[in-house]
């Protein structure tokens, strides 16, 4: 990273050695927040979307005949259909099954869950079919004791874990967003998140080649002379692709300073303790390398306006 008197102002360091120790050394342990462990609103979302729906599930609780209950319930709500796949845990609007036949060959049937405006008894029949032989006939006769709704609202927070582990990425953009715009805000820049070189062009009017069609950069911020173009990304655990990432954005870097084009590239996260090599390999061949720490103590907004 090349070195810049704002680097002894900012961080109190002398060399661009200097520097790097201090990147190292301010790397932080989590970005983990309150939001991390469950998205509310998005599963009250979900649950809200299907509620009408599985609140008349709850005709079926507790009754011995479901099939024939199911039956009479698909042809009068046929929308209802939609609701089984997250009774299960999934969120697909059809489901392939491999299935036994009676001669003992193996069969896939497709179930589909997608709403119409009546269901023929064919449908129904199948609907039937997958609530027996998936357990959700045995669950609401003998073993659901709360509503669908409750149960659902259950389910969701379930799947919603799951995505946990892209959360860290959306936090980083969150919070590097956060500073960035404040920046822009104080400074008349231009700024855009999730720039692309279609929306470079037609809302900046600003044309840049790109290395990929698809090539995404996380934050874009346009100066009084300088375009920036912005990577982020949080590692707390190690793994080959930060060896890769760190690569990439070599490549990156060459690619836009042949348009002269400014890159900065933010990560962060006690990941990076297992691939310094190459973290230090990309610091020292591109302009700009920075963590939380360092673009929140202002130092970011001193570069971006080091072309006033």
């Amino acid at each position: 990273m090349k070195y810049h008197s704002l680097f002894n102002v900012y961080l109190q360091c002398d060399s661009s050695e200097e520097v790097f120790d201090y990147l190292h050394e301010t790397l932080i342990d989590t970005i983990t927040s309150f939001d991390y462990f469950v998205d509310w609103e998005k599963i009250y979302d979900h649950v809200s979307n299907l509620e009408m729906d599985l609140n008349l599930l709850n005709f079926l609780i507790g009754k011995n005949n479901i099939g024939e209950r199911l039956s009479q319930l698909l042809k009068q709500y046929p929308s209802v259909v939609k609701t089984f796949p997250i009774l299960i845990a999934v969120r697909n609007k059809s489901l392939k099954i491999l299935e036994e036949s009676p001669d003992d060959s193996h069969l896939v049937k497709e179930y589909f869950f997608k709403p119409k405006g009546t269901l023929t008894d064919e449908e129904i029949d199948d609907i039937v079919k997958f609530v027996n032989k998936s357990g959700l006939s045995e669950f609401f006769q003998n073993n659901l004791n709360a509503s669908i709704v409750d149960y659902v609202m259950g389910v969701e927070v379930g799947l919603d874990t799951n995505a946990r582990k892209n959360r860290h990425g959306t936090d980083m953009e969150k919070l590097v967003g956060k500073v960035l715009k404040n920046i822009c805000e104080k400074n008349n820049y231009k700024y855009m998140e999730q720039a692309t070189a279609k929306r470079l062009k037609s809302q900046w009017n600003y044309e840049v080649q790109v290395d990929k069609n698809r090539r995404r950069f996380d934050f874009a911020v346009l100066t009084n002379n300088n375009l920036y173009l912005f990577e982020t990304n949080y590692y707390s655990g190690g793994g080959s692709k930060l060896k890769a990432t760190a690569g990439e954005y070599q490549t990156i870097y060459d690619y836009l300073k042949a348009q002269d084009i400014k890159f900065i590239w933010i990560t962060d996260g006690l990941g990076w303790e297992t691939a310094l090599r190459p973290l230090r390999e990309t610091f020292d061949y591109i302009d700009y390398v920075l963590n939380l720490k360092m673009i929140n103590c202002g130092l970011l907004s001193k570069i971006l306006g080091m072309d006033k």
